[in-house]
């Protein structure tokens, strides 16, 4: 193995403790039933995660596109869409560009949730990050973008992705 090889394998076994103790934090903290309770919902985490990814994309999605960002099967949310769509936080739409096809859309009361649990979740990350300096905030969100999207390609080039 070259030194340069060598020194990488290191600095990631030194950091690795810390990539996983995030993913503790994030996992075990309760953190997103925190913001539940805290933004006074009252939703499962999969439905949360369906009104999420409608909130991020910004528009309409068909069932299999919200089951392939939460990474799950379409049957999975279609269960759950039965539910937020009795709460009237989510409502079905006939899909213009396929007539068999049906998309999903978040109602205002959902969309409220999707804010309020967004703003709430900044909220506490900007406070942690409160005594970064900005160019230190800027280079944190540039390399944890980039480490993502290339883990997630790298997964993806090697099926290793669920």
């Amino acid at each position: 193995m070259a030194d340069t090889e060598a020194g990488d394998v290191a600095e990631l076994r030194s950091v690795l403790p810390r990539i996983m103790q995030l993913g503790n934090l994030m996992n075990r903290s309760g953190l997103g039933e925190r913001a539940m309770k805290a933004i006074g919902a009252d939703l499962d985490r999969p439905g949360l995660s369906i009104i999420l990814s409608l909130h991020m994309t910004g528009k309409a999605l068909r069932v299999g596109e919200i089951a392939d960002r939460m990474q799950v099967a379409g049957p999975h949310v279609t269960r759950h869409l039965h539910v937020l769509e009795r709460r009237r936080l989510v409502r079905g739409l006939a899909d213009p560009d396929d007539r068999r096809a049906r998309l999903v859309e978040l109602t205002p009361d959902g969309a409220g949730i999707a804010d309020r649990y967004v703003t709430t979740l900044l909220g506490w990350f900007g406070e942690a990050l409160s005594g970064w300096s900005p160019e230190d905030r800027r280079t944190f969100y540039d390399l944890l973008l980039r480490f993502t999207d290339d883990f997630a390609a790298f997964l993806s080039a090697t099926g290793e992705d669920g």
